[in-house]
């Protein structure tokens, strides 16, 4: 049984279990953004997203800014 809720990410649709209560063990938290990747991001997307799509979002961003690594 899940102890946390399944959500489905808001990018790409996956279904991820959301542990916003216990936001170092969620699998999202793996992903370092910046602030500037942050406010990046939300501005397309409101809810929760896989670490893929926060990856592949961060390196838009970063793609875009011509930041490289």
């Amino acid at each position: 049984m899940t102890k946390h809720e399944i959500i489905s990410c808001d990018r790409c649709g996956a279904r991820i279990e959301c542990k916003a209560n216990a936001y170092t063990k969620c699998q999202c938290s793996v992903v370092q953004l910046t602030l500037n990747e942050v406010q990046y991001i939300s501005e397309n997307y409101e809810g929760c997203m896989c670490a893929a799509c926060l990856l592949a979002l961060q390196g838009e961003y970063r793609e875009a800014m011509g930041i490289n690594g």
